[in-house]
């Protein structure tokens, strides 16, 4: 937490979700601690604690930053320099885990020649921080970093000139370094501080202002550590569930058993026992308030209501069905060249396969906690959000206030990947804040994030194909189902005014959903049709790398099938089609690391199986290649994965550390939701709401890593948080087809998906 938000302590502490085994085709190489082996082995240490935030006082009066700019296109928006030569940066990007709290210092302590020691960062403070955008798309460095970087270069070039004209040398003669404007002989110098004298810039951030020569940098490419890992590794960092204000309370909001059920009756006597607690009705929006957490927690249990309940829902194992038959906005051609159906309709033989991505949760590992303060002059909203500036506007229009009366401030939340319950449980504790007067804490149960946290869309591909007679891609078709975003983040229906009657922007919510559809290899005739679904069976939105999973799954997958039909080795075709040096490169890297032997697959013998996949994620950003090894129990349909290799471009990195800690995040998230993950629901609501029932991969299951980061120090850089995910799913699809022949083409990789897939292949043997 930066200085600028100080914070004490008092007593607090709250239960930490369980964590249990689960039933999986994954199988462990190492024994797991039950709770008490681990308790015995580990001396268990209990830290409680409670933080009052100093900015709950200062709400949202002048005296925070007066005049203070948020201009994207002002230097001041993005830094400030104090008498004492400290800076300050004020980035509107946060950090989600992804390593943003050093890697922005670090490129600010580069261009403006400072230590980064005198760099203090101020995340997301909507009164503080200009409006960057939310933090999503690999986009915090790529756009947030990049954006902060031309400003702090725009300031070194205004500081030299100021130095110039103080020592009274020509420009050319002086450079820039530690905090100072010096000769470049080493002789009088003159600091910053005494330069700016406290002043703004008060200047345009310049395009043109040139950059460092990356040979020259001292601190950008360092494996610098990020200031948060003590504190979370010792249980002392403060999150958002731990912020407290004067005057709070706690709320717990109750919703039905049924989605989109309405609220009947409500019997206040059955909570007549429990003191000092409110009930707060908007329509179908019921809340209970109490000073005392428990009290609320015990309210919400106690509190006899009445709902209707309506049944809607396909089901989970329906969604299929229900995506090609529901109806549909029409039919989009995102691509074409050549003639894909008629050279498809010549050929005798036609590869094709159908591929189904399901609805996941974000399945955050603390559930979603907000706080607001909303009084007549002004509402404050403490938030992990990830786009804060745009809950910003949402809360105005929600509370009916002018924007500029709102304030959001960001606090660290346990997990995110995307639009989780962070919005959602801000507007619960505004509304209640707004009906009560007081300062109010709303906290979810693991119950409430997965059951109603907005969920990863479904995604249905139906693909063409078949290979030249020299073996590349011909011809290829990709058919895609897939609810239509008609929204923009977070303008999504939230939970709480849709219950209240509160008129909000309608629409879907889902990410940019159609990228990656076809192959990055040569080919002569393409085309990518969508077909756009009005609704989602549940509430959508985005998910860590949305869409880019499920597509790059279905296409690399894909291209191993042609290859296995045409009797190829399957890296041998991606590297004929391949011509982007770079895709190239990665690609071989693994190669190289793997020993890859050219042939065809299925292996002729054994019980190892290796897979390839490769990603130029968007087309445009960051290069990914992933090779896994797997050896498969035909008998026990289960499967051991013995080693990933990963060779990761994302040009320039900033930070080597932090994003190799990113790459292994992104590998193993999305392991587990290739293996465990599926939101399961019945006709009314949904059923999988605990981590028996929508299990995560655990560290027993974790297999070896090797990560090759391959620097481009003189290129641009590109986001390294989703990026890899999108080449895992196809990798361990393809290492199973090599290892046993039986092809897995719908997620997540159950014993009985594997073993239904296995039976397939001996029937057709």
């Amino acid at each position: 937490m930066p200085p600028h938000h100080p914070l004490s302590a008092a007593s607090s502490s709250s239960p930490s979700p369980s964590s249990s085994s689960s039933s999986s085709s994954l199988s462990c190489t190492q024994p797991a601690l039950d709770r008490r082996q681990f308790l015995a082995a580990s001396s268990a240490l209990l830290v409680a604690f409670s933080l009052t935030d100093a900015h709950a006082q200062q709400r949202l009066t002048p005296t925070l930053k007066p005049g203070k700019t948020l201009k994207t296109d002002a230097v001041d928006a993005f830094l400030s320099l104090d008498a004492k030569g400290h800076v300050t940066v004020y980035c509107g990007k946060v950090d989600l885990g992804t390593g943003l709290r050093i890697a922005i210092p670090q490129m600010v302590a580069e261009e403006l020649c400072v230590p980064l020691s005198v760099i203090t960062l101020i995340e997301g403070d909507t009164a503080l921080t200009p409006d960057q955008g939310p933090t999503a798309g690999s986009s915090g460095i790529m756009r947030g970093g990049v954006q902060i970087r031309q400003a702090a270069a725009t300031a070194r070039e205004a500081l030299l000139r100021l130095g110039a004209d103080h020592l009274h040398q020509p420009r050319e003669n002086l450079s820039a370094e530690n905090g100072y404007v010096t000769t470049s002989k080493g002789g009088p110098r003159v600091s910053y501080a005494r330069l700016l004298q406290a002043k703004p810039f008060a200047l345009a951030v310049d395009d043109k202002a040139p950059l460092k020569n990356p040979t020259t940098y001292k601190i950008v490419g360092q494996p610098l550590p990020r200031p948060d890992i003590a504190a979370k590794v010792t249980g002392r960092h403060p999150y958002m569930h731990d912020v407290k204000v004067e005057g709070m309370m706690h709320a717990r909001v109750l919703r039905p058993a049924a989605i989109g059920a309405t609220l009947l009756s409500v019997d206040e006597t059955s909570i007549a026992a429990l003191p000092e607690v409110r009930i707060v009705r908007l329509k179908n929006f019921l809340a209970v308030v109490s000073t005392q957490e428990w009290s609320a927690i015990k309210a919400s249990q106690l509190l006899k209501t009445t709902w209707s309940d309506p049944a809607t829902l396909p089901t989970h194992e329906g969604v299929k069905t229900w995506m090609r038959q529901t109806e549909t906005s029409g039919q989009e051609t995102l691509v074409k060249k050549g003639n894909s159906q008629a050279t498809l309709a010549a050929k005798e033989s036609v590869q094709s396969a159908t591929y189904y991505w399901p609805l996941q949760s974000h399945a955050s590992m603390g559930p979603s906690c907000g706080l607001a303060d909303v009084r007549a002059d002004g509402a404050t909203i403490w938030s992990a959000s990830q786009a804060t500036h745009r809950l910003r506007g949402v809360c105005a229009r929600l509370l009916d206030l002018p924007i500029d009366q709102v304030r959001v401030i960001y606090r660290d939340g346990s997990g995110c990947y995307g639009t989780n319950g962070h919005d959602d449980v801000c507007a619960d504790a505004a509304l209640i804040s707004k009906a009560i007067g007081r300062p109010v804490r709303v906290q979810w149960s693991r119950a409430d994030e997965l059951g109603w946290d907005p969920k990863g869309p479904p995604q249905l591909l139906t693909l063409r194909g078949c290979l030249t007679p020299t073996g590349r891609i011909e011809a290829w078709e990709t058919q895609m189902w897939l609810p239509k975003a008609t929204a923009s983040l977070p303008n999504i229906p939230l939970l709480g005014p849709q219950d209240a009657g509160i008129a909000q922007p309608q629409g879907l919510s889902t990410g940019l959903i159609t990228q990656n559809a076809h192959p990055p290899y040569a080919h002569e005739h393409l085309s990518v049709n969508v077909h756009w679904l009005k609704d989602s069976p549940l509430r959508p939105s985005n998910i860590r790398a949305p869409g880019k999973i499920a597509n790059s799954f279905a296409v690399e997958s894909f291209v191993d099938e042609l290859a296995a039909r045409g009797g190829r080795d399957a890296l041998a075709l991606r590297l004929e089609g391949l011509s982007d040096p770079r895709g190239l490169a990665v690609c071989r890297k693994v190669a190289d690391l793997m020993q890859w032997q050219t042939r065809p697959s299925p292996a002729p013998s054994g019980t190892i199986g290796r897979g390839f996949s490769y990603v130029h994620y968007k087309f445009n950003e960051t290069y990914v290649a992933i090779g896994m090894e797997v050896d498969v129990n035909r008998a026990k349909a289960s499967l051991t994965i013995k080693r990933i290799v990963c060779a990761h471009d994302c040009g320039l990195m900033i930070n080597p550390d932090a994003t190799r800690q990113q790459v292994e995040g992104n590998i193993l998230q999305t392991l587990s939701r290739t293996l465990f993950e599926e939101t399961q629901f019945d006709r009314s609501k949904v059923t999988s709401i605990d981590w028996q029932s929508y299990p995560l991969l655990t560290f027993p299951d974790v297999p070896p890593l090797e990560i090759a980061l391959i620097n481009q120090p003189h290129l641009p850089p590109l986001g390294a948080g989703e990026a890899a995910c999108a080449a895992v799913p196809a990798a361990l699809a393809n290492a199973i087809f090599d290892a046993c022949g039986a092809r897995l083409r719908e997620v997540p990789f159950t014993p009985a998906r594997l073993q239904a897939a296995l039976k397939e292949k001996g029937s057709q043997s």
